[in-house]
């Protein structure tokens, strides 16, 4: 006989089935793992009308210290999930990072302050507050289902889906059957392990040992990185009076050993004045990985997240690059599972986020080898250089603007390549604030949705497409957008046409971005890149071109 019972689970219950012996039910993606990639893909695809049921082996949420730095990129993919104004109360927007010398010269500052994508583009935050966060959102969806303490004894998959066995915390059997999974389960994944995906790269020779503080002891805002070529370490002051620090563990050190509270002082006492009445949270002993998975996708298995890549966390992009993948793989999958788009749409996860995947690794190494160089002679050459470096503008500039962080750029996949010298297609659309003919300003996203856009500047986007091709938009999800400077909204006589939606550009960043090519439309995919460009003359036979690369049905 089945029974219903109450997993009550921080501040809200899930209700789930068990039989006396084992329970057999379908879903159509199952996501194993609820980490913030795997949380994030599931509020993604439940928010799209999609059956999730999402795995995880521990009991709870993992609150032990992770991430500390959300990037804009990573808003904006929540934003996209309704989700980020529950977010940024626990951010600190415009987080600087400061590298600093042995005798705490900063030789390099890095402090971004402009909002191309509507966010600020580096942030602290606490991981386990925001995790969270994203976690209560999936209650809203009743389709959508979350099983904790389950333990993954096998899978298998075939032309039809994949089933996974699962024990659950009564040691009852349970079997999922899913159109896909997605393997969200960490660098030790037992999914990529199991399909024998290589994973190639190299583990740094040094731990690290972090530790976070309540009641902020320095209470100095931003980030420090110290390269004390005796024990490097890093300073930075987080949300809500919390302070982490993290130390190079030396060799012959074990966690055992560093954990003791005596032990713990004499590292603090490296960095404050007193360790008396010093409130430790937590602390935790850290390896630092390089490494790439082999493959992202193997039929109806995919991987996400540290499954499929995982780095060091001194530019803070494990956790943004997790979320990358999660806004490129979601609106894929939504595609394949409603049945608009083939399965070969899948492959373009891979195509497109590997290679970029790579080079926030290669980004991520590169800043420990400045923080704490393998060789003693590199950190003199390092500080020489850079205090001469400090005084040449365009690159203190560069620095400053953080232009050296390899942004997404898709040159093959779901998009129209375009081979002009600085082609916008393959980058992230910028998200200015617009003005709506009601005279609210709002963020262009909140006009798209989660939809694809055709987006044009000053002419009606329909004008050159054909009914059938109008059509075949409307069936993936389309929004029509005109873009006019915002002073033309209130012209009485201006021509207004059905299903377009007209928004006023406040600034010039719109009419500039359009400045900057030939072309006066753009065709946005969800997740906010440029698939391709067209003008009103080539939009229907860029379309049909467009529909041919996203594989719709």
């Amino acid at each position: 006989m089945i029974s219903v019972f109450n997993n009550h689970l921080q501040g809200f219950e899930w209700i789930f089935a068990v039989s006396s012996k084992k329970i057999d039910f379908t879903t159509e993606v199952a996501i194993l793992g609820a980490g913030p990639v795997g949380l994030t893909l599931a509020n993604y695809l439940s928010k799209q009308g999609i059956q999730v049921t999402v795995i995880e082996q521990l009991d709870s949420l993992i609150d032990y210290p992770r991430a500390i730095g959300i990037d804009d990129e990573a808003l904006r993919t929540i934003q996209s999930l309704g989700l980020v104004e529950q977010v940024l109360p626990h951010t600190t927007p415009n987080h600087a990072m400061r590298f600093l010398t042995p005798k705490g010269r900063c030789f390099a500052d890095i402090q971004p302050l402009t909002r191309e994508f509507g966010w600020s583009r580096r942030n602290a935050f606490i991981q386990p507050q925001v995790d969270n966060v994203l976690l209560q959102g999936l209650k809203q969806y009743e389709q959508t289902q979350v099983l904790f303490s389950r333990h993954l004894n096998e899978f298998s998959q075939d032309a039809n889906g994949v089933t996974l066995k699962l024990t659950n915390q009564e040691h009852h059997e349970e079997i999922i059957h899913a159109q896909y999974l997605i393997a969200c389960d960490g660098g030790n994944s037992i999914v990529r392990r199991t399909l024998n995906i290589a994973f190639d790269g190299k583990t740094a020779p040094n731990q690290w040992i972090v530790i976070d503080i309540e009641n902020d002891p320095l209470a100095t805002p931003h980030i420090y990185l110290c390269c004390d070529p005796v024990r490097p370490y890093v300073s930075a002051a987080l949300p809500h009076g919390i302070r982490r620090f993290e130390f190079m563990v030396m060799p012959g050190e074990t966690q055992e050993e560093l954990s003791k509270p005596e032990n713990i002082n004499k590292l603090l006492s490296k960095v404050l004045p007193n360790t008396e009445n010093i409130e430790v949270i937590r602390q935790r002993v850290y390896t630092h990985n390089a490494r790439i998975a082999e493959k992202f996708r193997v039929d109806r298995i995919l991987l996400a997240g540290d499954a499929a890549h995982i780095m060091p966390v001194w530019q803070g992009q494990g956790y943004n690059s997790g979320m990358r993948d999660a806004f490129n793989l979601g609106w894929k999958m939504t595609l394949v599972i409603q049945g608009k788009a083939n399965p070969e749409l899948l492959d373009s996860y891979q195509i497109e986020r590997k290679d970029h995947a790579k080079a926030m690794i290669d980004l991520s190494v590169m800043a420990g080898h400045v923080l704490a160089p393998p060789k003693k002679w590199q950190g003199f050459v390092r500080d020489g250089i850079s205090q001469v470096l400090n005084y040449i503008k365009p690159i203190k500039q560069y620095l400053l603007e953080m232009r050296f962080k390899p942004m997404p750029k898709y040159s093959d996949g779901a998009l129209l390549p375009d081979h002009q010298k600085n082609s916008p297609v393959g980058k992230m659309f910028i998200q200015p604030l617009v003005k709506l003919e009601s005279g609210e300003n709002i963020l262009l996203d909140e006009v798209i949705g989660n939809d694809f856009a055709i987006l044009a500047w000053g002419v009606d986007p329909k004008w050159g497409l054909s009914e059938a091709t109008i059509q075949e938009w409307q069936k993936l999800g389309i929004k029509f957008i005109q873009v006019l400077p915002a002073v033309q909204l209130s012209n009485e006589n201006r021509k207004k046409s059905d299903g377009i939606i007209t928004i006023g550009d406040l600034g010039t960043e719109i009419r500039s971005w359009f400045g900057q090519t030939s072309q006066s439309i753009v065709i946005l995919r969800p997740d906010r890149f440029v698939a391709a460009l067209a003008i009103p003359q080539t939009l229907n036979s860029v379309s049909t071109e467009l529909f041919a690369k996203l594989h719709v049905k």
